[in-house]
């Protein structure tokens, strides 16, 4: 489980030192048990996917408010985090490979105008898995639909 990978790399960086890793390994721990908690139950790999998911996602948010504010400090703080949490991510598909699975999803759906996005759009997230980002994702589909 991702959690005892989660764990052994915090270990790891309690050992080296490493103070970035440590305090954004140990937020993503929390955020798992908070996840948890809220759910009253263990999480799947899927469920703590989702949290990492959610967890990179703030960041990548935050550092482009933070560049946007000229805070370039807290913006290379945010990346470094991001470097971290982003290893435990799956890895992402090429963009060849996006297009085929979101070529066969259009198919699937039967799709044929750009009206049709949103049926593609929830079938195809759930297609790619977590491989490639929702915004990657609107592209394609609009590239094609369109």
């Amino acid at each position: 489980m991702l959690q005892e990978t989660i764990k052994n790399d915090l270990v790891a960086a309690l050992r080296a030192g490493d103070e970035v890793k440590k305090s954004t390994l140990r937020q993503l721990m929390t955020a798992l048990k908070n996840e948890a908690i809220s759910l009253k139950r263990d999480l799947t790999e899927e469920d703590e996917l989702g949290v990492v998911k959610r967890e990179v996602k703030k960041l990548k948010e935050g550092m482009a408010e933070f560049e946007k504010a000229d805070r370039s400090d807290l913006a290379d703080a945010a990346k470094a985090e991001l470097q971290v949490l982003e290893v435990f991510m799956p890895a992402q598909m090429s963009d060849e490979e996006l297009e085929s699975k979101v070529k066969e999803v259009i198919e699937q759906v039967g799709a044929t105008t750009a009206a049709d996005m949103g049926k593609v759009m929830g079938v195809a997230m759930k297609a790619v898995g977590g491989q490639a980002d929702g915004g990657r994702v609107r592209n394609v589909v609009q590239q094609i639909l369109s």
